[in-house]
């Protein structure tokens, strides 16, 4: 790391050194000159007067690139395109005078946005599939813990620990569905010139149909099976709102599991891992905090504010082409990018590590179990003859008076003592504390998790086997 200049934190501190690389400037300049390769080889099987020695002196310097003489040239010239085209050049002379034949700079940096893009896609895939078995087997191991359910944060029916983790499941297996779509409607924006209109190449090549066939064979090269029909310079920017409308979508979701664990944790009832030597606080030495959710919180943060550059942008663009875009896109896909893949990164080391506190869960529930199970005491008393009216208002007013206890004076629950002390609801301690057996106040939720899982999580891993394999994400604290 260059302690003397900024570097953005999601590449010296937080992202994977995949994405950090895919995002180099190595992988973007060298795929600049693949498309220069696939170029030519095309523009040579289409009749144009290019060697194979040509192409292969461009093969051969595909990767070696002099950063120092770009770097002059482009202070010179203030086009970074040209400035790689005349370094290219003076790796590979036999080709200089083909090299970018008929091409504008969007061919470069348009279609290797596109190229870039797809293979991030692909490692943010790997590691949804990675949290989404992480969590199949938490919910699986913790689908019969009953726990207090919460609405507003407040109490309410029961739930299982297992069944809560579907819900997070649940999410991400949307967000998978979002991204496989964007996968398979990826496509280059092909060679069409300066305006869109492939005047160039009709000059070039005298030939419509040699000129229709330019696309889809550099696509083919470049590992792409669908070009764009039409475009100006650019490929529309539509693209770009679509891939980090998926990524804010993917951070919604982490973002809501972290908010829960720090909810949870908060409750003692769950705790994200905490690992030998890490520190809490400076200042509170006991501390254990949640820092890792707190963190994909932040980073979620900044990814969801992100995905409103590229909206910007396609709403702006001049006819067909202005150049207020290559700013904003050369920060706002790299970052949202590095900064999912941090996220999930977390959220695999998270959700494969959740420490439970089972008798904390079972204290809290308790501690609310009387006030959930109100509803089946009134009917088992009733059904002893009592009259309902007069015991629903009982139980309200007991109600009240043991939560005043409970808040007010810190004492234990006693709902179950008053009405069992209460002679006209005709019921046993012994048969209220049945009626407020966890397992009969749950509802499907175990039966739930077992179904999701085998109807809509199996299927997800059982098609992306080889993604959903234990690998153990280290976390840099």
């Amino acid at each position: 790391m260059n302690n003397e200049k900024y570097v953005t934190p999601l590449s010296g501190r937080y992202a994977s050194d995949k994405m950090n690389r895919l995002w180099s400037n190595n992988s973007k300049y060298s795929t600049w000159r693949k498309l220069w390769v696939a170029l030519a080889q095309t523009e040579k099987e289409l009749g144009i007067n290019i060697t194979d020695e040509q192409i292969k002196q461009m093969q051969d310097n595909v990767d070696n690139i002099d950063y120092d003489i770009v770097a002059k040239r482009e202070k010179e010239c203030k086009h970074d395109v040209m400035a790689h085209i005349y370094e290219f050049g003076l790796k590979c002379p036999l080709a200089k005078p083909i090299i970018h034949l008929g091409a504008t700079s969007c061919y470069v940096t348009d279609n290797t946005d596109v190229i870039l893009m797809s293979k991030a896609l692909e490692l943010i895939k790997q590691k949804l599939i990675l949290v989404i078995n992480n969590l199949k087997n938490f919910a699986i191991n913790y689908k019969d813990v009953a726990c207090l359910g919460y609405t507003h944060f407040q109490p309410a029916q029961l739930t299982t620990v297992g069944k809560r983790a579907t819900l997070w499941m649940q999410d991400l297996l949307e967000d998978l569905e979002e991204l496989e779509f964007v996968q398979d409607n990826m496509k280059l924006l092909g060679c069409k010139g300066t305006t869109g209109t492939q005047e160039s190449f009709m000059k070039l090549f005298k030939d419509e149909e040699a000129v229709k066939q330019l696309d889809i064979k550099i696509a083919e090269k470049m590992g792409f099976d669908k070009v764009y029909d039409v475009s100006g310079q650019t490929y529309t920017r539509k693209l770009d709102t679509r891939v980090l409308n998926l990524l804010s979508q993917i951070a919604q979701s982490c973002s809501k599991f972290a908010n829960d664990m720090r909810l949870l944790q908060h409750e003692k009832e769950l705790e994200e891992p905490f690992e030998k030597g890490q520190v809490g606080s400076s200042a509170m030495a006991y501390k254990r905090n949640p820092m890792r959710s707190e963190r994909i919180n932040s980073l979620a943060r900044h990814v969801m504010t992100l995905s409103m550059d590229p909206t910007v942008t396609s709403a702006t663009q001049w006819l067909e082409r202005t150049l207020d875009d290559s700013a904003n896109k050369r920060i706002c896909i790299p970052e949202s990018f590095l900064a999912v893949d941090s996220i999930l990164t977390l959220y695999a080391n998270i959700s494969k590590n959740i420490v439970v506190y089972k008798n904390v869960i079972k204290t809290n529930m308790m501690q609310e179990l009387p006030f959930m199970a109100t509803e089946e005491i009134l009917m088992n008393a009733v059904l002893k003859g009592g009259d309902r009216q007069e015991l629903h208002e009982k139980i309200r007013v007991y109600s009240m008076e043991a939560g005043r206890q409970v808040k007010e004076f810190g004492k234990p629950n006693d709902l179950v003592d008053r009405i069992a002390n209460d002679e006209t609801f005709g019921l046993t301690k012994d048969e209220i504390m049945e009626a407020l057996s966890p397992e009969n106040l749950s509802g499907r939720a175990s039966n739930q998790v077992e179904d999701f899982i085998t109807s809509r999580v199996n299927p997800v891993l059982e098609k992306y086997s080889e993604y959903a394999k234990d690998v153990d994400i280290k976390i840099e604290v």
